[in-house]
C-alpha cells in the first residue's frame, strides 16, 4: 500500500500536532498491546513490570515514538530509514512481525483518544497506511 503525496502531506501535519505528546502516545499504545494482546509479553518477560504506565513501559513507548519520529522524518524512503531496526528484531530480537501491525493498531487508538477533534477519515486512513509501511519495512528482514 503506497502512501500518496496526500497521505505524505496528511501523516507530516499530524506529527507536527501530537509529537509534543508521543512519548504518552507510546506508553499508551504500548501498554495497551501488553495488555489486550498478551502474548507480546513474551518478549518482555525479563522485565519486571509490564503493567501499563509502569516505568519499563514508559521508556519502551518512548524508544518506540523515536523510531514513529526517525520514520517520519524519512518517510520518503522508509526501507531504508527502518533497515536497522528491522535488522535488530529480526535477527538479534527474534520478534513476530505480526506485532508490528498490533502495535500499529494500538498506535492510532491512542492518537484517535488523545486527538479527536485532529482525528478525521482522512488522517485515520493516511496514518494507518503510513503505519502498516512502517509495519511491513520493520518486518523486510523476515523475509
Amino acid at each position: 500500500m503506497s502512501l500518496t503525496a496526500k497521505d505524505i502531506t496528511v501523516v507530516k501535519g499530524l506529527w507536527a500536532k501530537i509529537s509534543s505528546k508521543a512519548d504518552e502516545i507510546g506508553a499508551e499504545a504500548f501498554g495497551r498491546m501488553l495488555t489486550v494482546y498478551p502474548q507480546t509479553k513474551t518478549y518482555f518477560s525479563h522485565w519486571a513490570d509490564l503493567s501499563p504506565g509502569s516505568a519499563q513501559v514508559k521508556k519502551h513507548g518512548k524508544t518506540i515514538m523515536g523510531a514513529v519520529a526517525d520514520a517520519v522524518s524519512k518517510i520518503d524512503d522508509l526501507p531504508a530509514a527502518l533497515s536497522q531496526l528491522s535488522e535488530l528484531h529480526a535477527s538479534k530480537l527474534r520478534v513476530d512481525p505480526s506485532n508490528f501491525k498490533i502495535l500499529a493498531h494500538n498506535i492510532i487508538v491512542v492518537t484517535a483518544m488523545l486527538f479527536p477533534a485532529d482525528f478525521t477519515p482522512e488522517v485515520h486512513v493516511s496514518l494507518d497506511k503510513f503505519l502498516q509501511n512502517l509495519a511491513w519495512c520493520l518486518a523486510e528482514r523476515y523475509r
